[in-house]
């Protein structure tokens, strides 16, 4: 199953290497952000973007060194900031294609702040979250998604912190548009990819994102062919919650717990949980879809747009205020406004 991707762009006869810089990829051999790279520049060619009006924001970190390799405008800012900074951004120029790249530590640690409250305002930006569950630009600290007892050289005894779920996260925060995709499956990340731009408000995809130096195999069970099949379950809008190697694996809804039927024994795809991508409870209980593989009868992780919505996104309405200001107060005079009304001597 893949996400259904809204291709608007006509490419204007540009291809991926278009949006490539001559500058050299220092990433390690094997990471997955080479396969996140590509996939980005493959898109901005395939929507044939006006590469003067895209701005790529990124933080600290090894994802953050994405606007060095990419044909656009760009700015690696202050860690955890980047989100503040493509807020400004799009306040002052709304035209502009405002992508955030950022990692999980970036992202929901010193950033975690930043990320909410851009989440809840809705700026038409898209984030993209590269999730290795690991620190890998300062050599393999465990990060705010690293699972408990993850033993790293800041934790040689196990880390004791419970992992932040960025979907649940997202959910929580109010957001929009919330997805997840991984490195190692490129066809359902560009169509992941695509969805996102084309939602108008904050898009925030979670990528899978393999750090094969200091945390490699940690998404292996969903991305390896021998155990996806078993491991994803990759949503379609409309369409019942269906995995296994022979798909004849389901999800259903018992009470208000999420349970697995076996479509071969007595249940049939009219039983099952039919994907809605706008219904915000369903989507709560997706985003904690979150149990270890290495458990029998573990839920599968869902893939694909967990959850969208409309909602006026920040930019417009901050705009329609001041012009709503204007027509009722007039145009305004800075002076004025600084001196305000009430005055007073000192003697």
């Amino acid at each position: 199953m893949a996400v259904q991707a809204d291709i608007k762009g006509e490419g204007n006869g540009f291809k991926a290497k278009d949006f490539a810089t001559n500058q050299d990829v220092r990433w390690c051999p094997g990471c997955g952000d080479y396969s996140i790279l590509k996939q980005v520049q493959s898109v901005f060619a395939e929507l044939g973007l006006d590469k003067d009006q895209v701005a790529v924001i990124s933080g600290i970190g090894c994802s953050s060194r994405f606007p060095y390799y990419m044909e656009t405008y760009g700015m690696h800012s202050i860690h955890g900031r980047a989100p503040a900074f493509a807020s400004g951004l799009k306040m002052a120029n709304p035209e502009l294609s405002v992508w955030v790249i950022t990692g999980d530590g970036d992202g929901f640690s010193i950033g975690g702040n930043h990320m909410l409250h851009v989440l809840r305002r809705n700026f038409d930006l898209n984030i993209l979250v590269f999730n290795n569950q690991i620190y890998g630009l300062t050599k393999g600290q465990y990060s705010p998604t690293s699972e408990v007892q993850k033993k790293t050289k800041s934790t040689p005894m196990g880390s004791l912190d419970y992992p932040v779920n960025p979907s649940a996260f997202a959910l929580g925060a109010s957001a929009t548009f919330v997805a997840r995709s991984m490195d190692r499956d490129p066809k359902h990340l560009k169509a992941t990819l695509h969805r996102s731009n084309a939602h108008k408000g904050t898009s925030f995809l979670e990528i899978y994102q393999n750090c094969n130096i200091y945390n490699d195999g940690a998404f292996f069970a969903f991305t390896e062919k021998s155990s996806k099949s078993e491991n994803c379950l990759f949503l379609e809008q409309g369409q019942p919650l269906v995995f296994g190697m022979e798909q004849d694996k389901g999800v259903t809804i018992d009470g208000l717990r999420p349970t697995i039927v076996d479509l071969n024994n007595g249940y049939s795809k009219g039983d099952l949980w039919i994907h809605d991508e706008e219904d915000i409870f369903k989507a709560s209980m997706l985003a904690r879809f979150f149990d270890d593989p290495a458990v029998e009868g573990h839920l599968p992780r869902p893939f694909g747009v967990l959850y969208q919505s409309d909602r006026p996104a920040y930019e417009v309405s901050m705009f329609d205020q001041l012009d709503n200001a204007r027509s009722q107060k007039g145009k305004g005079d800075l002076n004025e406004m600084i001196a305000g009304s009430r005055t007073w001597q000192i003697k």
